[in-house]
């Protein structure tokens, strides 16, 4: 039983880290590249903020995650971890939409229906276990903050065009 729990802890902190590298692997190229010539609104936080805010919040959403996960098996557990691995796709496609695709516009559409998603997984984690959703709190606090400058992104560069 503590092997299981310990590897459940492992695969919960890993998983969201190892998605979120790949996202970084998508963002990466285009820093350098298409990123650099786009208008930034007055707001924008410098690009190296980005990879540490990142990083604790997919910390944060492995523990969040374990917490769920070690929970008995019961449909609300299952609904539960299903909302959690929609966003976390959802998540990492936001990446693939701004930087691989170059359309900030498409981007917005994603990022604010991730958003929701968010906010239904923080129900249901709520409903399981509270203190999984107050962990998030900070993620979906940054996610707020990114619908917002993704819109300004879109809408200072002519929505993609």
């Amino acid at each position: 039983m503590k092997a299981s729990m310990t590897v459940k802890a492992a695969l919960s902190l890993m998983l969201p880290l190892i998605l979120g590298a790949v996202a970084g692997a998508i963002t990466g190229p285009a820093i350098d590249g298409w990123y650099v010539h786009l208008t930034k609104p007055s707001f924008s936080p410098p690009n190296w903020i980005f990879g540490p805010v990142w990083t604790l919040l997919y910390l944060l959403m492995g523990y969040s995650l374990f917490r769920i996960w070690r929970l008995p098996a019961t449909d609300m557990r299952k609904r539960a971890l299903l909302v959690f691995a929609l966003q976390l796709a959802l998540n990492i496609a936001w990446s693939f939409l701004f930087f691989g695709l170059r359309n900030p516009a498409l981007a917005l559409v994603e990022i604010l229906v991730l958003w929701v998603v968010v906010a239904y997984m923080l129900h249901f984690f709520y409903r399981l276990d509270p203190l999984a959703t107050w962990i998030n709190i900070p993620y979906i606090g940054w996610l707020s903050f990114a619908v917002v400058l993704n819109a300004a992104y879109a809408w200072l560069n002519a929505w993609g065009a």
